[in-house]
């Protein structure tokens, strides 16, 4: 493990760069881990996708291995697909539960989802924030780093002001998800997420992000302005981000 220091917006900003795949899930894994430990009741978000299953496969393997008291945390998903079943195999709550949840035995009073369908969007995406407020606040938040800079289903042009909405998904993923339903292109495909505002309002924020295809945007995350054509960007901006990193994904910082 090295860090780098940034030049971002405060002086403390830094990122943590692992050597390889491996260590950098046991330490993405860790962070979890230790918010649990010195928080039982903790208030964790996580992410779904590809750099994200391994840690969460790790976290349970520890927790069955010591034994550490989750009973009492909440867990929540940063986002979810909208316009498809919840037991849909790529849908993020099923994704959190088969990773995870499931095998550390959480219960679903202690796992908040929005959710994939919804006759009243606005209202959905209100209760949950509430009842994260109600629950304390974001203690610990997992972000996955999109290719174009997205932060949960927040594209590039998302105001930073933005609250938990529903939006578009990037075009990739939206005919991966009709090809894996079935779904016919009249039936319309989004995303229903934490807006960025509500994201920057948490405690603690980790940004993570593996692999060779994620240094363009890391190194425009960290070293360009902060703007909302990169909405990741808003984060040099928080209090308390850590950016970690593999050495392929940070390749081009130095």
């Amino acid at each position: 493990m090295e860090k780098i220091w940034t030049d971002g917006a405060m002086p403390w900003e830094y990122v943590t760069v692992e050597p390889d795949e491996q260590h950098f899930d046991c330490a993405a894994a860790d962070r979890i881990v230790e918010q649990i430990k010195t928080k039982p009741d903790s208030v964790v978000g996580l992410s779904t996708g590809r750099t994200t299953g391994a840690m969460h496969r790790i976290v349970a393997e520890r927790w069955r291995a010591e034994g550490f008291d989750a009973r009492r945390t909440t867990f929540f998903g940063v986002d979810e697909v909208v316009g498809v079943p919840r037991d849909y195999s790529g849908a993020c709550y099923t994704m959190l539960r088969t990773e995870i949840l499931d095998a550390m035995g959480i219960e679903d009073d202690h796992f908040l989802m929005l959710p994939t369908e919804s006759d009243d969007f606005l209202a959905a995406c209100s209760h949950f924030t509430d009842e994260l407020a109600r629950r304390g606040g974001i203690d610990l938040l997992i972000l996955g780093l999109g290719e174009n800079g997205h932060l949960g289903f927040n594209q590039p042009g998302t105001p930073f002001d933005s609250r938990a909405w529903v939006t578009t998904m990037n075009v990739e993923l939206e005919e991966r998800i009709r090809r894996e339903t079935a779904t016919p292109t009249d039936k319309w495909l989004g995303g229903v997420t934490l807006g960025l505002r509500d994201i920057m309002h948490a405690r603690r924020i980790v940004l993570v992000a593996k692999g060779k295809n994620k240094a363009d945007i890391v190194l425009r995350m960290l070293r360009g302005p902060v703007m909302t054509d990169i909405p990741a960007s808003v984060l040099q901006l928080h209090p308390c981000c850590e950016f970690l990193l593999d050495r392929d994904a940070a390749s081009k910082l130095c």
